[in-house]
């Protein structure tokens, strides 16, 4: 019998070389740090993944009480969507809750499974069944890909303590890893809901906002956006982001749209629908 298809072939090729290009540079910065031995981080990274195990198992637990949990009761409509992404990336088991905010956003969090996912409810009026179901996949892929637990581990490093340049500088080294994450996770957002086109407005209506609904409005968010690469400014601003410029993350997923690994890829996963 044959049997579903799973892979993570659709990571950014230079994500694994940017995390040990990461681990390397944190490395030296500890062996150069006069007031953090290796044992004494070592520690302390430990400490954190504590906490943040606890921490997200709180937060799981307040978003049980406080959010919806998303369900074929709650929202039958969400629920397909959810079904489908997960059975194109074999993604594990994963809690999606839909919490009140008037922000576009989503995000993925915990140590142990299942993962939670969190939609705002504002994305359900702007975007679309693609759309939602691009955020959705992207969201999936950072568990499938590992990078919720490495989060963890990342911003427990990047506490490490240091002086204020050494662990400023550490930030900035994690934030590098953050960003290669963010062109996988488009990835995996472009192979759940198969269409390049809806991927692109899904992240131009995140920054065309509430007004995203408007024709008008979504060119006037594309030409900012656009504009992001030419100003020197937010090119530098950009080291200190966890995310790309969104002029990047387009770029990168109309490239990965068209090569031939995207085609035989989706469709290994299109015939996971099937199981």
């Amino acid at each position: 019998m044959p049997t579903p298809f799973r892979t993570t072939v659709y990571r950014y090729q230079y994500e694994n070389l940017v995390l040990w290009l990461t681990v390397t540079l944190v490395m030296l910065v500890i062996a150069f740090t006069v007031t953090a031995t290796v044992c004494i981080s070592g520690i302390f990274v430990l400490a954190m993944l504590v906490l943040s195990y606890s921490a997200t198992r709180s937060q799981h637990e307040m978003l049980l009480r406080q959010a919806t949990h998303v369900s074929e009761q709650t929202a039958p409509g969400l629920s397909d969507l959810i079904a489908d992404s997960k059975k194109r990336l074999q993604v594990e088991p994963v809690d999606i809750f839909i919490a009140s905010s008037r922000s576009l956003n989503a995000y993925t969090f915990g140590l142990a499974t299942p993962k939670a996912i969190v939609l705002h409810d504002s994305l359900l009026k702007v975007m679309d069944r693609d759309e939602l179901q691009f955020i959705l996949g992207h969201e999936m892929g950072h568990v499938v890909l590992g990078h919720t637990w490495l989060n963890s581990l990342i911003g427990g490093m990047a506490g490490i303590p240091a002086p204020y340049a050494a662990s400023y500088m550490l930030v900035l080294i994690f934030r590098w890893w953050n960003r290669s994450c963010e062109y996988s996770a488009d990835r995996a957002g472009l192979l759940a809901c198969n269409n390049p086109a809806k991927a692109v407005t899904a992240l131009v209506k995140l920054v065309a906002g509430g007004s995203g609904l408007s024709s008008e409005a979504l060119e006037r968010a594309f030409q900012r956006i656009q504009a992001e690469d030419d100003d020197p400014l937010s090119t530098l601003m950009e080291l200190t982001a966890t995310h790309p410029m969104i002029v990047k993350r387009i770029e990168q997923i109309r490239k990965y749209a068209s090569s031939s690994e995207y085609k035989q890829v989706q469709g290994l996963m299109n015939k996971n629908l099937q199981f």
